[in-house]
C-alpha cells in the first residue's frame, strides 16, 4: 500500500497525558500517516493546531530523533533559547538526547499544520521541561512519573 489517502486516515484527538496536562491539548489533532502505511521503524504524523492550540508540553526525547516541517499556516517554536516563528516550508530537527525542550503553539487566527517524523525507539523517555513530569514508553505502553522517579499521582 504505497499510496495513503489522508482523507481515509482516522483523526486522533486528545492526549496520553494525565490531567491536568491532557486538557491543555485542546485544539490539537493528528493523522498517523506512517502507521496508516504500515511503517514500524519511524513515525510520520500530520499535526493540526487550531488557533491558540499547543502541540504538546515542552519536551525532549532521550532516545528518539524528531524532525518537523511546517506545511500550512504559522506556528511558534518555543525552546530554551526563546521563540521562533515558523511558516510553511520551515523545518526544525531535534536530535535524541538534546535537553533543549521544544513545542509549538499556534498564535495565529488560522489553522496551522506540520509534519512530524520521529524514530520509534524500543524504549523512550520524554522529559517535560516546564512541569514535573517524565513519560517512559516501552512496548507501546506509557508510564508517567515525577522527575524524582516517583509515580505520577498529580501535579505538584
Amino acid at each position: 500500500m504505497p499510496v495513503i489517502d489522508p482523507r481515509t486516515v482516522p483523526v486522533k484527538t486528545g492526549s496520553i497525558y494525565p490531567e491536568p496536562y491532557a486538557s491543555m491539548m485542546q485544539g490539537r489533532s493528528s493523522l498517523r500517516l506512517g502507521e496508516a502505511g504500515g511503517l514500524t521503524q519511524f513515525g510520520v504524523n500530520l499535526v493540526t493546531l487550531e488557533p491558540g492550540a499547543l502541540s504538546s508540553l515542552r519536551h525532549w526525547h532521550l532516545n528518539e530523533d524528531e524532525f518537523v516541517m511546517v506545511t500550512e499556516g504559522e506556528c511558534v517554536l518555543i525552546q530554551d533559547a526563546g521563540e521562533t516563528v515558523m511558516r510553511a516550508g520551515d523545518c526544525a530537527a531535534f536530535p535524541a538526547g538534546s535537553t533543549d525542550g521544544h513545542h509549538f503553539q499556534n498564535r495565529s487566527d488560522r489553522v496551522a499544520r506540520f509534519l512530524v517524523v520521529g524514530s520509534k525507539a524500543p524504549r523512550e523517555v520524554a522529559t517535560y521541561s516546564d512541569v514535573d513530569l517524565v513519560c517512559e514508553i516501552e512496548g507501546g505502553k506509557a508510564r508517567f512519573r515525577h522527575k524524582d522517579g516517583s509515580e505520577f499521582r498529580g501535579a505538584r
